[in-house]
């Protein structure tokens, strides 16, 4: 049996329609479905029920998928040791991170890598979705909150400081929060938190509990914007907010929430010759920055 056939049964069995598991295959709908239909076709069996819900494991598949994924996790570790083989700085890195600290911080640290190692070539995915790190999705991931795939490896690299933010315009059109009204006649943006992280619409709300909640967003670069066009209150990082000249830093009662930024890799590949270069270099940046990152 081809190894790619039963790595599309076992993403269809995990996404549960064609064009989800296309997608954490790099392929396209069209062909996943045409190279599951030839599968079973050769197989002479039936492996998922086809419904308007999307597709349903067969009682066959669901037996097979156990076997499956151990099949996953051999060809998996393989390529791992295949990679961490390598005798000198060149190759791909992936590098995972998220929103706004993918793109202003990690971003312009994978650059400056880049330009010192140039057979080095680099890769960076910005998404809130987390990257398996065991299964060859990624590299290295840079994020808050901690990681709970096995055989990981990873490290506390930098504090994050975030604090509460309104443009000029909007205190002169509504005025400083009274705290001790609950920041009443306010308005506030919040982020929809991930999972395992400290919540910053948690403490927003604690700051100013009877504010208005005008939007709910993803993203710390949306609520940047709202913020910039004097519509709301929000919690924002300040290595970012505060080179902004529309905004003010807002004291606050409660200290700004600190995130803690980690880094993390596969322990099979830790040692692999520019993956350790690049943990090395990752690592004294952010240590460098680290007063940007978490100003007094």
């Amino acid at each position: 049996m081809d190894w790619d056939d039963l790595r599309i049964v076992l993403a269809v069995v995990r996404q549960g329609s064609l064009s989800a598991a296309a997608r954490t295959l790099s392929s396209t709908q069209p062909t996943v479905g045409r190279r599951l239909d030839a599968f079973e076709q050769a197989l002479g069996v039936k492996l998922f029920e086809r419904g308007a819900g999307g597709l349903t494991p067969t009682p066959l598949c669901a037996a097979l998928t156990e076997s499956l994924e151990r099949m996953e996790e051999g060809a998996l570790a393989i390529e791992r040791r295949v990679a961490a083989r390598d005798t000198g700085l060149e190759g791909n890195i992936t590098v995972t991170s998220i929103d706004w600290l993918g793109d202003y911080v990690v971003a312009p640290l994978l650059a400056r890598f880049g330009a010192q190692h140039p057979l080095v070539s680099l890769d960076l995915i910005n998404d809130r979705r987390r990257f398996n790190l065991a299964r060859h999705e990624a590299d290295i991931a840079i994020r808050f909150g901690s990681f709970d795939e096995e055989s990981l490896i990873e490290r506390k690299v930098a504090d994050v400081s975030y604090a509460m933010y309104a443009s000029q315009a909007y205190l002169e059109a509504h005025g400083t929060p009274d705290f001790a009204v609950g920041g009443a006649g306010h308005a506030v943006v919040l982020l929809n938190d991930l999972p395992g992280k400290l919540s910053l619409s948690g403490w927003l709300c604690m700051v100013v509990p009877e504010a208005r909640r005008n939007l709910r967003t993803n993203s710390i670069r949306s609520q940047l914007a709202v913020v910039e066009a004097g519509e709301a209150l929000a919690v924002l990082p300040r290595i970012l907010a505060d080179a902004r000249p529309m905004l003010r830093r807002v004291a606050t009662p409660r200290p700004g929430p600190v995130l803690p930024l980690r880094l993390g890799v596969h322990a099979d590949l830790r040692e692999t010759p520019r993956i350790r270069a690049f943990i090395d270099y990752a690592v004294r940046e952010l240590e460098r920055r680290a007063s940007e990152l978490n100003p007094a």
